[in-house]
């Protein structure tokens, strides 16, 4: 499949797709021996990461790693891998390894398992390395950022390398970011010899988590879920006007839920679903580019999430589900508009959907949906009560009932699906000129759902934490990959039951090896961005940043909102969206909160996060160097550059997303008072997010003028934030004097956050003056519900409240008032109307719009139908 490449006129075929590809899945193909090795290596890491999730060590009490040692375990196997399936100079020694590689993999592996083979002599001599400490610490720095050049390319190795040089150099470098500088026995043991650099925060969330749910979608893409999703996307969706490209969104949507990764997304839902696009109109560039915005948001989509999902855990300090819960209306409502956008560019080209084989009738679709809804209803809520029922009446004896019961279920599934044809592989160059049928397509595979609910059922009903949920659902998923080929051999009496059972052993091996191989880069990743986050903690360059970022913004939040979206995208061009997004938001994130607070914007940690994830996984489709519009490229045979371009233009819906949920942080589901609020807030955001995609794409019911445009972009404003107008007529709360707080706390209810004003001087010396939220507890009296918060008051002059007593490790000292400082002001809400009333005025205008444009689109219509 080689097509021309517009610019250089060489040729672009599949060995392209796997150079971009390589930082994600190894870099040579070895033969012999080698092979060998970088097959058992893998394999063998994969069977550790399972061992330490499990509850094995602890139950037979051997085999028990604290979490440093298995970092440094963790580490050991990526580097070793990294030096050994990367060649030192890309295109050279392809298909051998040379010894001096073997030789480096081995001593990066010593460096990076030194914590654990000698943890009990390091912790004797805490800050106090001897030579042999620094000569293996320092070493192992310069291996892991030859690791990461290899695995993952220049970028993130020089971004590393400059934030260790910043912390030898302080002392030369220019006055507003110059530090006392460090020594190399300080370096060395806060970066490699302890928890707050390279075996940091960031590893362990590797180590722990990320590793498990790579090895879960490596084990669901080799049973063949992958295919099954894409298949799944095709037959509901492909007898729509652009049905393969909406088909592309739901398919890579679902591949992220696996994957997590854009660039793996694009290249194995891309091989299939470009061609086709193209082969219904889609211009070469457009059929790449959708499919590089529906493979970029499939980072966006929970549980995955790229991996940072589980780093917001350590980083902002909330449970996973509460990461999953803020995250999933801004993915939705993404790709929701992203199918919308398919639909305009369908209509814009006239095109038509693909005759299924046996088209039902509009009354068959809806009542088929109708069972459908109330059948998963009935089902759900069976399964949840009986489930519950069960481990009431049967105590601790539930699981020995319960685990048979699942295994049953597969049984039955997989019984039920060998009655249908087996899912083929699609040729990508074939014709495809009929759909299959919806229900044959959905029952061949129903049984993947299983691990699916297991995973889920354990996050957010049993409330395990991620490793053990990914661990318990994995360990299904291994059972799935032996025994399903059996099993259908057996119910379709294919009489090749034996047979079968050791081709689903090979296919385990090969997914244990594969997910390891998967894990290469984010495991060198998050090491080496742990590198930018020890320098932070060893140098005190965040309170610079602050200084820095205040200054270039002028205090404004929004245009550094805006600077920090630029340097997201800037680094995310080079780097990985995890090392991206722990590099930016280390630096960037306080800013924002203490900036914001400053302003009296209290942003939720979170929101801020999430902002500097979005940007960092649009970097993947940002020319000039977005690696996911390069793979597509390849596929499509279309210019990488405006394949970059046309994608970013689709996503220029994500890209507003973030800015909306800083000011909105509805979005995020945060502060919501009800289903009702809940419901509005969805439909609110979705009506907005459609009315953009319309607004961008020029189009609506017809051609859109500069003036609907504009409309359209107002409507849109209007119902992402409606806040921003009513605010002007009705505040949304004033500011009163300090001296009324107790007034002001006798009215709130238990545990409701009260709005300080507060001001004082930092740590560093500098005035300070911030809003701050403090969650009041509930109490007898006003003044012993603020002293339970961890505030002792006493009146100053001019209605202000003095500090004199601050808790050890109260809501008042989390929320960062100190001894000393004063109150100046207690924010109240005002009671207004609600700012929902906004919607109706907006849902008007649009009403209009589309009266007009239905009115334009018959009149354009009836000269073509008069000739």
């Amino acid at each position: 499949m080689a097509n021309s490449d517009p610019r250089t006129g060489d040729s672009v075929d599949k060995g392209q797709i796997e150079a971009v590809l390589q930082t994600e899945t190894g870099g040579r193909a070895l033969t012999g021996p080698a092979a060998v090795i970088l097959f058992i290596i893998p394999l063998v890491w994969s069977l550790f990461q399972l061992w330490i999730a499990s509850p094995l060590p602890y139950i037979l009490e051997i085999g028990i790693f604290n979490s440093t040692e298995a970092r440094s375990i963790h580490l050991a196997f990526a580097t070793f891998l990294a030096f050994s399936a990367f060649p030192m100079i890309k295109g050279r020694h392809a298909n051998k390894v040379p010894v001096y590689d073997w030789v480096l993999a081995l001593a990066a592996a010593f460096a990076s398992s030194y914590l654990f083979v000698f943890y009990d002599q390091l912790s004797t001599r805490p800050g106090a390395p001897i030579t042999q400490d620094l000569i293996v610490a320092l070493g192992g720095l310069v291996l892991l950022l030859e690791a990461t050049r290899r695995a993952l390319g220049l970028p993130l190795a020089i971004v590393a390398a400059v934030f260790i040089i910043y912390s030898v150099f302080g002392p030369y470098m220019p006055d507003v970011i110059s530090h006392k500088g460090v020594s190399l026995n300080k370096l060395a043991s806060h970066q490699w010899l302890g928890t707050e650099g390279v075996f940091g925060v960031a590893l362990g969330v590797s180590t722990s988590f990320v590793f498990l749910f790579v090895l879960f979608g490596a084990l669901l893409e080799r049973a063949g879920a992958g295919n099954y999703f894409i298949k799944v996307a095709f037959a509901m969706l492909g007898h729509m006007r652009g049905g393969p490209a909406k088909a592309a969104v739901v398919s890579s949507g679902l591949s992220g839920v696996i994957s997590g990764s854009s660039i793996a997304n694009v290249v194995t839902t891309g091989t299939f679903t470009i061609p086709l696009m193209k082969r219904v109109g889609f211009p070469a560039t457009k059929a790449g580019a959708v499919e590089v915005a529906a493979s970029t948001n499939g980072q966006l989509t929970p549980p995955i999430m790229g991996a940072a999902a589980f780093l917001m855990v350590e980083y902002v300090g909330i449970s996973y589900l509460e990461v999953i819960k803020h995250a999933i209306l801004p993915a939705l409502i993404s790709y929701v508009a992203l199918i919308y956008i398919v639909h305009l560019e369908a209509c814009k080209l006239n095109m038509q959907g693909i005759e299924r084989l046996n088209k039902p009738t509009l009354a068959q679709r809806m009542l088929t949906w109708v069972v459908l809804l109330i059948g998963l209803s009935v089902l759900t809520l069976a399964v949840y009560y009986g489930i519950g029922w069960m481990k009431t009446w049967l105590g601790e004896a539930a699981i020995w009932v319960l685990g048979p019961l699942l295994l049953l279920v597969y049984i039955a599934l997989v019984a039920y699906s060998a009655r249908f044809p087996a899912l083929e592989e699609d040729d990508p160059d074939k014709d495809l000129t009929e759909l299959p049928e919806v229900g044959p397509t959905v029952k061949t595979g129903l049984y993947y759902l299983v691990p699916v609910v297991v995973l889920v059922w354990c996050l957010t009903v049993e409330r395990f934490s991620p490793q053990l949920s990914a661990f318990w659902a994995t360990l299904f998923m291994i059972f799935i990959v032996v025994t399903q080929r059996p099993l259908q051999s057996y119910f379709r009496k294919h009489g090749r039951v034996l047979e079968e059972f050791r081709a689903g052993c090979a296919d385990l091996a090969h997914s244990l090896a594969t997910g390891a191989r998967n894990m290469v880069g984010i495991g060198v990743a998050t090491a080496t961005a742990g590198i930018v986050v020890g320098t932070v903690t060893l140098t005190g360059i965040g309170l610079v940043m602050t200084e820095f970022v205040e200054f270039i913004s002028g205090g404004n939040l929004l245009l550094m909102l805006i600077f920090t979206a630029i340097i997201s995208l800037i680094l995310g061009m080079g780097l990985p969206t995890t090392a991206n997004y722990i590099v930016v938001s280390t630096l960037m994130a306080p800013v924002i909160v203490t900036l914001g607070a400053q302003n009296g914007l209290l942003v939720p940690l979170i929101a801020v996060h999430l902002f500097v994830f979005y940007f960092g996984i649009l970097a993947d489709d940002t020319p000039p160097v977005g690696l996911a519009a390069y793979a597509a490229a390849a596929i499509s045979g279309a210019d990488p550059i405006r394949t970059g371009i046309q994608g970013f233009t689709y996503d220029i819906r994500t890209a507003i997303l973030p800015f909306m949920f800083i000011f909105n942080t509805q979005l995020l589901l945060i502060g919501l008072t009800g289903w009702f609020d809940l419901l509005i807030t969805v439909f609110s955001a979705v009506t907005a997010m459609l009315v953009f995609s319309a607004a961008t794409q020029g189009y609506w019911f017809t051609k859109t003028r500069m003036w609907e445009t504009v409309l359209l972009l107002l409507i849109t404003f209007t119902m992402f934030r409606p806040g921003f107008w009513w605010d002007m007529v009705y505040p949304p709360h004033e500011n009163r004097p300090a001296t009324e707080i107790y007034e002001y706390v006798e009215t709130l209810p238990a545990d409701k956050d009260l709005v300080l004003k507060a001001s004082g001087m930092s740590l560093d010396g500098a005035d300070v003056t911030k809003f701050m939220k403090l969650t009041i507890p509930g109490g007898d009296s006003a003044q012993q519900r603020v002293m339970d918060a961890g505030l002792e008051l006493s009146p100053g002059e001019g209605g202000i409240m003095n500090v004199d007593f601050v808790g050890f490790d109260s809501p008042a000292e989390k929320a960062g008032i100190q001894f000393g400082w004063t109150i100046d002001a207690v924010q109240v809400e005002n009671k207004r109307p609600p700012k929902e009333l906004m919607f109706i005025p907006a849902l008007l205008l649009l009403g209009l719009l589309a009266y007009g444009q239905l009115r334009r689109r018959s009149r354009e219509a009836q000269p073509h139908a008069a000739t």
